[in-house]
């Protein structure tokens, strides 16, 4: 991973009377963006005090619960995730809903590309439901939340992801129940599935 030195201009960062950059380094240009930001915090009582923090930034992002009303099923997938391997969990597969970035496309532009391709359902209505900040204290992304109908009729492909960008995706079709089950033993674990299941339940929208 390469570490840039150069040090980006200041002045095209936002400012407010609270906080104020004096310094943007680019740490590292990958798959998204490293810098680390050295800026001036007012505080509540006025004085002010020097503070670094490093943001990620790789864009914002989507996902989407589809439902079968009919059957009572969602659809899930399974994927390896490597930060949560590092972070020792057994083996880095992850159960959540299908989800991507938005690249320079909308948000439902996006979600129809991304369920097309982890999935291989095609979709025509979808309700964006939610937009949230994720990790706002290291991590620029936010996520729009959808939701939609689905049938077995929809279906026109195997999914799977891309393979070209190192994606193998299981296509997991559960039923409401039993994923609020998994949620509650834990088997379900990332924060935007359960998110997202629980806003419908509570909407009654599943």
């Amino acid at each position: 991973m390469s570490r840039k030195k150069a040090q980006d201009m200041t002045e095209q960062w936002p400012s407010s009377d609270r906080a104020r950059f004096e310094r943007v380094d680019m740490l590292s240009d990958n798959w998204g963006t490293l810098r680390k930001f050295t800026y001036l915090f007012r505080r509540r009582d006025g004085t002010e005090q020097r503070q670094e923090r490093e943001v990620y930034d790789r864009g914002n992002g989507c996902c989407i619960l589809l439902h079968d009303q009919e059957r009572g099923t969602i659809l899930l997938t399974r994927q390896f995730r490597l930060p949560l391997f590092v972070a020792g969990h057994p083996d880095g597969m992850l159960l959540e809903l299908p989800a991507g970035l938005l690249d320079e496309d909308d948000p439902v532009t996006a979600i129809r590309r991304e369920v097309e391709e982890e999935t291989g359902y095609r979709i025509r209505d979808v309700q964006e439901v939610l937009a949230c900040c994720m990790s706002p204290g290291a991590v620029t992304e936010t996520l729009h939340f959808f939701t939609a109908h689905y049938t077995l009729a929809d279906r026109v492909g195997d999914g799977g992801g891309h393979e070209g960008e190192g994606e193998d995706i299981e296509v997991v079709e559960v039923t409401v129940k039993d994923a609020l089950a998994m949620i509650e033993r834990r088997e379900i674990i990332d924060a935007k599935t359960i998110l997202l299941i629980y806003h419908a339940r509570l909407k009654g929208i599943i």
